[in-house]
């Protein structure tokens, strides 16, 4: 072999090595820039984006995750956009939903986090108290199973009616006991704020009376906490491929942070309770 093709030979070898070179440095940059996480929230309060932007701060400054937050108006939305890959991770339902929606859709989706838990309340602008509510009154309460169970359960917490024992989600075909025989109205989640006006109460969740400017004070009725309530927590959900993906965890840890418990408190007070550290 001549020393000038062994020449030719090297130069090409060396050029191979700065080329590859030279687009892994450029596409690992392009990863690290790239670094972002799609999360799927409800369209909420002031007070709920400015704990978002909070946790998307410190996923940036202790991580350089960029957190990219896509709203939802109704609880149908989130896990089906995470099911097809629209956002990497949601954050708008708690335990028992997420089993339900996954035995329905047949989706396979896993929480990977806590974030807290807030207690059902019932609202009113014609009573100051439940009990207060006359015969052949109407109470609004979600449509969808899980919230439609809770709410009944709350109801007959208050004493209003009593539901059948031993089933996991009781429907208002379960009511077995009605002494005031109280009309019960199923609506979707998002509109028992609007329905307020023209029935005698209403069970509305968080996040859509914080959007209305209800304050939790006002509620005339709160659910009891228990070692029942664990299933009310509300999670950060990914796909189950996806469970342990360092991007995801990283976005949980943001979340879970004094800070964040901090500005809960703030807003919140004790109508929503930070729950990754709480024992039921």
């Amino acid at each position: 072999m001549s020393k000038k093709f062994k020449w030719v030979i090297g130069v090409l070898v060396l050029l191979v090595i700065f080329v590859i070179g030279y687009f892994s440095f450029f596409s690992s940059n392009s990863s690290n820039g790239s670094k972002t996480i799609k999360v799927g929230i409800m369209t909420g309060s002031k007070q709920d984006q400015i704990i978002w932007d909070s946790v998307a701060k410190t996923a940036k400054e202790k991580y350089g995750l960029k957190v990219e937050y896509k709203k939802f108006t109704d609880y149908s939305q989130p896990n089906r956009a995470l099911s097809q890959g629209e956002i990497n991770v949601n954050a708008f339902q708690h335990y028992e939903f997420l089993r339900q929606y996954n035995k329905a859709s047949h989706t396979n989706i896993v929480p990977i986090g806590k974030t807290m838990i807030g207690q059902g309340r019932i609202y009113s602008k014609k009573i100051k108290h439940l009990n207060d509510i006359k015969d052949g009154g109407t109470i609004v309460i979600p449509n969808d199973s899980t919230n439609e169970a809770r709410a009944l359960n709350i109801l007959q917490s208050a004493g209003l009616i009593k539901v059948k024992k031993n089933v996991e989600f009781p429907t208002t075909k379960d009511i077995i006991n009605n002494p005031k025989n109280l009309k019960i109205k199923e609506v979707d989640a998002s509109q028992t704020v609007n329905s307020l006006s023209s029935v005698d109460a209403a069970n509305i969740n968080g996040n859509y009376a914080q959007s209305a400017g209800l304050s939790p004070n006002s509620a005339i009725y709160v659910e009891p906490l228990n070692k029942l309530s664990e299933k009310w927590v509300n999670i950060i959900a990914a796909n189950k491929k996806d469970k342990d993906n360092k991007l995801n965890k990283e976005f949980v840890k943001a979340y879970q942070t004094d800070k964040t418990k901090r500005l809960m408190k703030k807003y919140y007070g004790k109508s929503q309770i930070t729950a990754w550290d709480v024992k039921f």
